[in-house]
């Protein structure tokens, strides 16, 4: 799955190079401009964004690309239901738990006049997500982690507010939705289609998307900085 990732984000560098190249030879009077964006905020918990922006890469050509990575601390899910589905019945040990997920995306945008924002521009795109929760029972002799990865679509509105040639203030809103993907445990797995690998007793994916808080909805409010190279 990773594979397939890196390929079609290699595919669309490519189609932006060659988009730089035409117009380069076509001599184009706006060249085409990168900018970096880091913003910090809630992206299903606290979180960070780190995008490259690419802009006028031809004449007729309407949106800006921008690449992201986002990572953010989310809850978990329900460290028992956990245990009992991916490992065993055992109930001693004091549980403590963490969830984290990185999010990569890629993004269409186009300018939208709005009253309030002079700068505003609507976004939409892909999404790929590698979501981790993790749960150890302290005294019980337990450490295990739930992966998934997942694609989704997402989509939202920035405005920039220019503080000189290079540098803007960044505040981006949107949603990122994900599609149920297959939830990994330890020698267990369960799928959306039925097609479990080891599942324990009689439970099911929806027991365990149910235990598990695998991202659905995501909702981005970051602010930050622009700087343009």
């Amino acid at each position: 799955m990773v594979k397939k990732v890196v390929l079609v984000m290699a595919v669309i560098v490519g189609f932006c190079l060659v988009m730089t190249v035409q117009t380069t030879k076509a001599g184009s009077s706006t060249a085409p401009k990168f900018s970096g964006e880091l913003v910090l905020g809630a992206y299903g918990g606290p979180g960070f964004q780190v995008s490259g922006v690419l802009t006028n890469l031809a004449s007729n050509w309407p949106f800006d690309i921008r690449f992201g990575a986002s990572h953010a601390s989310v809850e978990p899910g329900k460290a028992a239901d956990a245990r009992r589905i991916f490992i065993n019945d055992a109930t001693n040990g004091i549980p403590e738990k963490n969830g984290s997920i990185w999010s990569l995306g890629f993004d269409l945008m186009a300018p939208i006049k709005l009253p309030v924002f002079a700068n505003a521009k609507v976004f939409g795109g892909p999404r790929y997500s590698m979501f981790r929760a993790n749960f150890k029972y302290v005294g019980g002799n337990e450490d295990f982690d739930v992966t998934s990865k997942q694609w989704g679509i997402g989509g939202g509105l920035e405005n920039r507010f220019p503080i000189n040639s290079q540098l803007d203030l960044v505040l981006t809103g949107g949603v990122d939705y994900f599609f149920k993907s297959r939830l990994y445990g330890h020698d267990t797995s369960y799928s959306p289609d039925g097609q479990d690998v080891n599942p324990r007793d009689d439970y099911s994916y929806n027991d365990a998307d149910d235990a598990i808080e695998q991202p659905k909805y995501q909702i981005q409010i970051m602010f930050g900085v622009g700087y343009h190279f």
